[in-house]
């Protein structure tokens, strides 16, 4: 099966409602005692949001099989611009077959496109299959990651 990679337009994103529950559902261990919004809060939020931007990967009866979240950024230091993966989610049931990787790819040929020196991404040090697909695919930055919890329902 090949999927087809795409951008979902923001008035199609209600479609990854769906696919949102699931990654909800596998955060909500990750994120113990985070207060989670509901799928379709979510697919809302990145319909309104002017600078996200949502790869998806789809099979052939159009069915959401996972998705890319994207964001071009300043990249000040080069004076280009970047993109950050924000998140990144493939159905469970179809995991396994390159989705992830595939969605990757397309984050970077659209990078190519649009001149960016670099995409980047963070992961949860827990997250194995995710940083064992990441380890044979990219380089590991020389970057830590912080951060300030400004609200505690949604702490780790």
């Amino acid at each position: 099966m090949i999927p087809r990679i795409h951008f979902l337009p923001p008035q199609d994103r209600h479609r990854l409602a769906p696919l949102l529950a699931l990654y909800a559902a596998e955060m909500r261990g990750v994120l113990a005692g985070a207060a989670i919004a509901t799928p379709e809060a979510q697919a809302a939020l990145l319909a309104s949001h002017p600078a996200a931007e949502v790869l998806l990967a789809e099979d052939e009866a159009a069915m959401p099989l996972g998705f890319a979240i994207l964001f071009d950024l300043p990249e000040v230091v080069f004076a280009r611009r970047c993109g950050m993966l924000d998140d990144l989610f493939v159905r469970p049931a179809s995991r396994g077959q390159g989705l992830a990787r595939a969605l990757i790819e397309a984050a970077v040929a659209e990078g190519r496109l649009r001149g960016w020196s670099h995409l980047r991404w963070i992961v949860p040090e827990d997250d194995a299959g995710a940083i064992a697909l990441y380890q044979r695919i990219a380089t590991r930055a020389d970057w830590r990651s912080y951060v300030i919890r400004l609200d505690a329902a949604a702490s780790l």
